[in-house]
C-alpha cells in the first residue's frame, strides 16, 4: 500500500534563536539611542509566545490554509493510487493459476518495483509540503525581526523571552497579540501560488538534503 505521511513541523527553535539575536541588537540600540517611547509598557523583559504569534498572524493563517489544501490534495491521490494498485494486485493473483511460474514471477517483481518507485514519489511530495511549511515561518521570522527590535526599543527592554519558560510574569509584559497586530499590517498574508509539486525521478529517491520545492513567502520579503 502506499501511505505518504505528512509533517507539518511547527519548531520553536527558529524563533527563539532569533529571539536572543533581537535581544542583543534592541539593548544596544537602546544604549546608543538613550530613552524611550512613552505610552507603551516600560520593562527590561517582554515576554512572547512564538507559537501563537506565527499561527494567529494573517501570513501564518494564509500559509496553513494552502498547505492543509495541498495536503489534502496528496492524501487524496495517494488514496486513489492505493485503490488502483490494490485492483491490480488482485488482478494479478487471479490470473497467477494460468501463468506459468516464470511468468508469474517476472510481473510480480515489476509490480514490487513499480510500487516501491511510487511509494518514494509520494513520500517526496509529503516532504516537500513539510519544506514549504518550514520556508514559510523562516520568512515569518525575518518580516518580524524589525518590529520586534522596534517594540524593544520603546518599551526600553534587554530581552525578549518565550513566555512558556516564564514561571511567573505580568500579562503587561507580553507582546504577542500587539506584536501579531504590528507584524500583519507589515507584511501581506498573500503568498504566491504554490507550483505543483514534481514527483520524484523514477526509479531515484530524492538525495537527502535536496530542496523539495520553492519556499512560500510573501512579496517584499528579504530573500534567504
Amino acid at each position: 500500500m502506499v501511505r505518504a505521511a505528512l509533517r507539518l513541523r511547527r519548531p520553536s527553535r527558529l524563533i527563539a534563536a532569533l529571539l536572543v539575536a533581537v535581544a542583543a541588537a534592541g539593548a544596544a540600540q537602546t544604549q546608543e539611542r538613550g530613552g524611550f517611547v512613552t505610552g507603551t509598557i516600560q520593562s527590561p523583559v517582554l515576554t512572547i509566545d512564538p507559537d501563537r504569534l506565527y499561527a494567529e498572524s494573517a501570513y501564518g493563517r494564509r500559509v496553513a490554509e494552502a498547505l492543509d489544501e495541498q495536503g489534502a490534495a496528496l492524501a487524496a491521490e495517494n488514496r486513489h493510487i492505493e485503490a488502483e494498485l490494490a485492483a491490480e494486485e488482485r488482478a494479478l493473483t487471479e490470473r497467477r493459476p494460468e501463468m506459468a511460474p516464470e511468468a508469474f514471477r517476472q510481473e510480480a517483481e515489476a509490480f514490487d518495483r513499480r510500487v516501491m518507485r511510487i511509494r518514494r514519489e509520494q513520500d517526496a511530495k509529503a516532504r516537500a509540503l513539510a519544506a514549504r511549511s518550514d520556508a514559510a515561518r523562516r520568512t515569518f521570522i525575518r518580516a518580524a525581526r524589525p518590529v520586534l527590535e522596534e517594540m524593544m526599543r520603546e518599551s526600553g527592554a534587554a530581552v525578549i523571552v518565550e513566555a512558556r519558560s516564564v514561571f511567573m510574569s505580568l500579562d503587561a509584559v507580553d507582546i504577542t497579540e500587539a506584536a501579531r497586530a504590528r507584524i500583519d499590517a507589515t507584511i501581506s498574508p498573500e503568498i504566491p501560488e504554490t507550483p505543483e509539486i514534481a514527483p520524484a525521478t523514477p526509479g531515484e529517491a530524492p538525495a537527502e538534503g535536496a530542496p523539495d520545492g520553492p519556499a512560500v513567502a510573501p512579496p517584499g520579503a528579504d530573500a534567504p
